[in-house]
């Protein structure tokens, strides 16, 4: 399940399983000398062996890796858009279609010949078992939010590169760097980063009309509840890639430490009174009535004109709240139409 970014992938999974998903920059770095000799290895299947430093442990990858399983979010369509099809990667339900995988990660693995991965429960409960018999010979889990408890069995099982700083507070071209770092494709990540940023902004440029539009991304956890995800969160990072402007309210919200979000609480509702659009999602339509009948939530004056984007689609909540080579095409051929409406009438 999603989650909440940074209010963490469990956070759109903390809104899928109450509401359950996230993102800051801690460097990943290596010297000049490890960068051009991987630079000049590239065709051999870059630099190894290979050490990545993250705050659970350090993991030694001795071998260009033939076996990947990925557990969080991001990496298996990191490493699908690398070229290296992983043979196991974390289910998530919550956001699968009727082929029981992601879509975008169904499209792109058969679009590639490649065999779909095998998918096992992660999360608080990780299959370790199903896991160790897949035989990887690195587990990637940049983005996620997985514990130096788990982190201790996983690094028995194959070398896991897990998160630099906190769990769920990698950025996603900081992921992208450490993927292709760990599989030895250094020599493709800042291709894949470009056609992103390229991506967004080709779309930005077909809709000038968005520049003066400001925006506020908002979630619930239930009734009473009211949060507000931060300017640099992922969700919220596509929306502003797009051309609409953060609503500056925002950025004087207290973060909830290592969330990227802020709990304001429904009795600030009416601090947004300046967003011409509000973007949001809810776990189900039950917790979507309950939250639509609170009068200061439906008070909010983007709510009240419904100048609002919120899919029922789980797939498309659980694209567009995360920002990889596979999610953002995907994400963004079903946002513009949304967004088109909610503008719209924002400008009625």
């Amino acid at each position: 399940m999603l989650g909440f970014t940074r209010v963490r992938r469990h956070t759109i999974a903390a809104t899928a399983t109450t509401v359950a998903l996230a993102v800051a920059l801690v460097g990943c770095s290596s010297d000049g000398d490890e960068k051009d000799g991987a630079k000049d290895s590239a065709k051999s299947g870059g630099a190894f062996p290979v050490s990545i430093k993250s705050s659970l442990g350090t993991a030694k990858i001795e071998e260009k890796p033939e076996r990947i399983v990925t557990l969080g979010q991001g990496s298996a369509e990191t490493a699908i858009a690398l070229g290296e099809t992983p043979v196991g990667i974390e289910s998530y339900p919550w956001g699968s279609d009727k082929s029981g995988y992601l879509p975008w990660i169904d499209e792109a693995v058969k679009k590639s010949g490649d065999k779909l991965p095998k998918q096992f429960t992660g999360g608080e409960e990780i299959d370790f078992e199903a896991i160790t018999e897949l035989e990887p010979d690195v587990i990637l889990a940049p983005w996620s939010g997985i514990t130096q408890k788990q982190y201790d069995v996983l690094k028995d099982i194959a070398p896991t590169v897990a998160y630099p700083d906190q769990a769920w507070s990698t950025d996603w071209d900081q992921q992208i760097d450490i993927i292709g770092k760990a599989l030895g494709r250094t020599e493709d990540t800042d291709g894949l980063k470009t056609k992103i940023e390229k991506q967004l902004a080709d779309a930005a440029a077909t809709r000038p009309n968005y520049k003066d539009v400001t925006f506020s991304y908002i979630y619930n956890s239930g009734p009473g509840t009211l949060g507000v995800f931060k300017p640099e969160e992922q969700r919220v990072k596509m929306v502003s890639s797009l051309g609409l402007k953060v609503d500056p309210v925002v950025n004087g919200f207290k973060e909830t430490p290592g969330t990227d979000s802020a709990l304001i609480g429904l009795e600030n509702a009416e601090k947004l009174k300046d967003s011409d659009v509000v973007f949001t999602f809810y776990t189900d339509e039950k917790n979507r009535k309950e939250i639509e009948g609170q009068k200061l939530y439906a008070a909010i004056p983007a709510i009240k004109k419904g100048a609002v984007v919120a899919s029922n689609d789980n797939s498309f909540v659980t694209a567009s709240s995360i920002i990889n080579p596979l999610t953002v095409p995907w994400t963004i051929e079903r946002y513009l139409p949304l967004i088109d409406k909610a503008v719209k009438t924002a400008a009625k």
